[in-house]
């Protein structure tokens, strides 16, 4: 980090989505005077999401860059910075903490991290090209959209079979394509998938194409052992094949899980270093809603405004 310091701030904010942002109302309300770092994809997931149902106080709904819009104005209303530049380094190793960008450094008291989470992909062009016409990689945000639908989900883990599980109260059916003779899920949710009447196996396949011009109409499977293609009528898809927490910035400053995901201690959002706390996607691993992570968001803004305070005792 070479960067000229330009300024000192309290507290700074890396990730700008539903953690990140109401991190940032918390701590500008109790006048600490965030710097919010929301990166170049700023808004988090929420900003690839059409259609937002289940967020309590939009009995309409509210498509999620607006949400995201309306979450930062309220930010700088009470008074937050927010730069769309990404963080490029941390340095935690001693106090004031310094936080990077490729144009400016800074160093601060407190740090808030809230990196997010990206779902994995299948990497397929018709994948990107209809993502929100019918793809999605989250069956709780969107499955209500495909009511009386059939739909498809690709995976055969504990995710898959709980997107495929909670799919079957919308779906008049639901095809498990996965690329093995056999289930990685847990016993019970493998039990449960099985009784499910709703629910049908396409073993040994994977996903060759998504089909469809405006919206999906069905998927094209490959069998994995004799290679032979075959279509299947669907109006929805859902990637099931696991996210990855945006951490890399942080893999050698702070403690994670072995799969990445900031390790927090229990009930808080204390990470391994004092003084810099985690929230949102990027610490977890199980529920990954806009809802959970907002929550977070303002654990985190509480926890590191009373460690403050604490340090000026």
């Amino acid at each position: 980090m070479t960067q000229e310091v330009v300024e000192h701030r309290r507290v700074i904010i890396i990730g700008s989505g539903p953690a990140g942002y109401t991190a940032a109302v918390y701590t500008a309300r109790a006048e600490l005077e965030p710097l919010v770092l929301a990166g170049l994809q700023f808004g988090g997931q929420l900003m690839l999401t059409t259609d937002v149902e289940n967020y309590p106080g939009y009995p309409d709904g509210v498509t999620g860059p607006d949400m995201m819009e309306m979450f930062q104005k309220q930010a700088e209303r009470f008074g937050t910075e927010i730069l769309m530049e990404d963080a490029t380094a941390v340095d935690f190793s001693k106090r004031p903490f310094r936080v990077s960008t490729a144009e400016r450094s800074y160093t601060a008291d407190a740090v808030i991290l809230a990196m997010g989470a990206s779902a994995k992909w299948l990497g397929l062009d018709s994948e990107t090209r209809l993502m929100n016409k019918g793809v999605s990689a989250c069956a709780t945000c969107d499955g209500a959209l495909f009511r009386g639908k059939p739909m498809a989900v690709v995976g055969g883990g504990d995710t898959a079979l709980e997107e495929a599980l909670f799919l079957t109260r919308f779906a008049t059916r639901v095809s498990l394509i996965h690329r093995r003779d056999a289930l990685r899920g847990s016993k019970i949710m493998q039990e449960r998938a099985r009784s499910n009447e709703k629910i049908e196996f396409v073993w040994n396949a994977t996903l060759d194409e998504i089909l469809g011009e405006d919206y999906v109409t069905g998927v094209r499977t490959r069998d994995v052992n004799t290679g032979e293609t075959s279509d299947l009528p669907v109006e929805a898809v859902f990637i099931a094949i696991g996210h990855q927490p945006n951490t890399e910035l942080v893999a050698e400053a702070i403690d994670l899980d072995p799969v990445g995901y900031i390790a927090v201690e229990k009930g808080t959002s204390r990470t391994s270093v004092e003084g810099v706390f985690a929230c949102g996607d990027a610490m977890d691993p199980i529920y990954r809603q806009a809802v959970t992570a907002a929550g977070t968001g303002c654990m985190a803004a509480i926890d590191a405004e009373r460690w403050l305070a604490s340090q000026e005792a």
